[in-house]
């Protein structure tokens, strides 16, 4: 079959040329080339194509049919190739997401949102969740991870953004207990912990040397939902270790405050991750592509105070 395709454009030309000659020129290649490539072709389907004299060849009948189908096929080949070259495919049909719960809803769904009014035809089914997800077996288009990526081969992954933890609390909690100053101390306070699958989160600090520490915090209050522990620190319940993009408005406005700057300021990538393919599809590469440039500034701005 490839030998058929690569033959069918020298059939063509030597059909519009009427001259075997004239085709080599054009297409760069020996007469002799030619004349094998439409034998090969003729051999194969069982038909003479052209008549042949020893100064000129015509279409046979059968030859003229072939010759119309061709040259069809060729034009709408071109035209494809065209319309990619130029990116004017519409982009359209059923993608799937997975996303983790707030990130997603606060970060992630606001730009495709935005995105999917400007392609009619596209058609997006968002997942929110902070499960581990199996792409392939659950068949999701591309999924969100923050921090470490699921080890595959099957996987690819781009960076999209990143983001930093703070250890922060309420300014009348740090007036009634006292701001810790080291993790030693603030070992010695409760801190309102991220739970997840019945465990209890480590938070992942720096020590005085730039170290990566991973500390457990005490604890009588956890929770599995990053937002409530944020109105929970904010009501003097106690210490919680959040993504800045999170509380950096009530950092700003001073209904938290932040402890401990220097410890805390580890920071996390935040990736677009897909089933491996021979080719990018034109719907991976335009969701990768929105938030790889517009995800960092949206995380800017939905911080910002008001």
């Amino acid at each position: 079959m490839k030998s058929v395709l690569n033959s069918l454009p020298v059939f063509v030309a030597a059909a519009e040329a009427n001259s075997f000659s004239q085709t080599a020129e054009k297409l760069h290649l020996t007469r002799s080339s030619v004349a094998k490539k439409i034998a090969q072709l003729e051999a194969r389907l069982g038909i003479t194509l052209f008549h042949r004299t020893t100064r000129t060849q015509s279409l046979t009948e059968e030859g003229t049919l072939y010759y119309e189908y061709c040259r069809r096929a060729l034009d709408e080949i071109e035209k494809i190739e065209d319309i990619l070259n130029s990116g004017k495919l519409e982009t359209c049909g059923k993608f799937r997401l997975s996303m983790p719960v707030l990130f997603g809803h606060l970060c992630i769904a606001p730009l495709l949102i935005s995105l999917i009014k400007q392609y009619p035809k596209l058609e997006l089914e968002m997942s929110f969740n902070d499960r581990i997800i199996d792409l392939i077996e659950e068949g999701i288009d591309l999924s969100i991870y923050i921090g470490t990526l699921p080890d595959s081969s099957n996987l690819v992954a781009r960076k999209i953004g990143k983001h930093r933890m703070t250890i922060c609390a309420s300014p009348s909690y740090l007036a009634q207990m006292g701001e810790p100053q080291t993790i030693i101390e603030l070992a010695q306070h409760f801190a309102v912990a991220y739970s997840h699958s019945n465990r209890i989160q480590k938070w992942r600090l720096k020590d005085d040397n730039g170290g990566i520490y991973e500390f457990r915090p005490k604890t009588r209050l956890m929770m599995d939902d990053m937002q409530a522990i944020k109105d929970a620190i904010i009501s003097d319940a106690g210490i919680a270790w959040l993504p800045d993009w999170l509380v950096r408005k009530e950092l700003i406005d001073g209904r938290l405050k932040e402890i401990m700057p220097r410890a805390g300021e580890i920071t996390f990538s935040i990736y677009a991750v897909w089933p491996k393919t021979p080719y990018l599809s034109r719907k991976v590469r335009l969701i990768v592509d929105t938030l790889v440039n517009d995800l960092p500034a949206y995380m800017e701005k939905i911080a910002a105070p008001n």
